[in-house]
């Protein structure tokens, strides 16, 4: 497929959408209702006439395939960088100061009171 012209996969796509319809017993306008889509609209997708993205989405999930996107566009999960960033913990810059006791009061000694 990789070397077919933009019209022929869009030929093809409407071949195997046509096909699975059909293993399902589904007629065009059984389809359309079930999508929300026209009869023509169906037609034309199946005689790969085009479509949009939320027309494709809509007759896949009415057919039962829509969880076929992941094996035509995997998610590719976090980039590697993405992974290192998470794995990285974050590190200390500098050393925290001790910190200052206060002195405590030197102890009492004889002679050290005051007279009144």
């Amino acid at each position: 497929m990789i070397y077919l012209t933009t019209f022929q996969i869009e030929q093809e796509l409407g071949r195997r959408l046509k096909r699975r319809r059909l293993e399902l017993n589904l007629s065009q306008e059984t389809t359309a209702l079930q999508s929300g889509l026209s009869r023509r609209t169906i037609t034309a997708v199946e005689h790969g006439q085009g479509a949009t993205l939320a027309t494709l989405i809509g007759l896949m999930r009415t057919l039962g395939a829509l969880d076929q996107w992941d094996q035509f566009l995997p998610d590719p999960g976090p980039s590697p960088l993405a992974l290192a960033g998470l794995r990285k913990t974050p590190s200390r810059r500098y050393a925290s100061k001790p910190r200052r006791q206060p002195e405590p009061p030197a102890a009492w000694q004889w002679g050290d009171a005051q007279q009144p």
